[in-house]
């Protein structure tokens, strides 16, 4: 792993961290003023750090119990100044009492000006095309 690998995994698992303790400010620390996101909750883009603030605020709403967040096959290529990761997220919350996760694709990409920002994120699942039903229960 490379210098720009190692500070781009170390940033995206504090990252992780941040989403799982629902930790707005660690979440939202190194997105880019001019982040555009395909997230697979709710809207098709999000352009602009405030927008998608107020995307993930929602999404910290709606998952006040335990979140989980997971990465475990992350990764990562990067030279000095582009990065992009990819991976299968496991992604959800408790709700009732009862844990709900799915797995879905995340891919981020990184720019390293005065230091390294996200400036596109896409995470998305798979659907059925004769259903038009996403696939929730798919495991890696």
């Amino acid at each position: 792993m490379n210098t720009a690998e190692h500070e781009i995994h170390t940033l995206t698992k504090t990252w992780l961290a941040a989403c799982r303790a629902l930790d707005m400010g660690g979440i939202m620390a190194n997105y880019a003023e001019d982040i555009v996101s395909y997230d697979a909750v709710v809207g098709l883009r999000f352009v602009g750090l405030d927008a998608y603030r107020e995307h993930w605020k929602m999404c910290v709403e709606h998952c006040p119990g335990p979140m989980v967040f997971d990465m475990p096959e992350l990764s990562i290529v990067a030279n000095d100044s582009l990065g992009i990761c990819h991976s299968l997220l496991n992604c959800g919350a408790e709700d009732n009492g009862e844990l709900k996760t799915s797995w879905m694709r995340a891919t981020i990409c990184w720019r390293k000006t005065d230091r390294w920002r996200v400036f596109h994120e896409h995470f998305s699942a798979p659907f059925d095309m004769d259903t038009g039903q996403a696939l929730f229960d798919l495991t890696p």
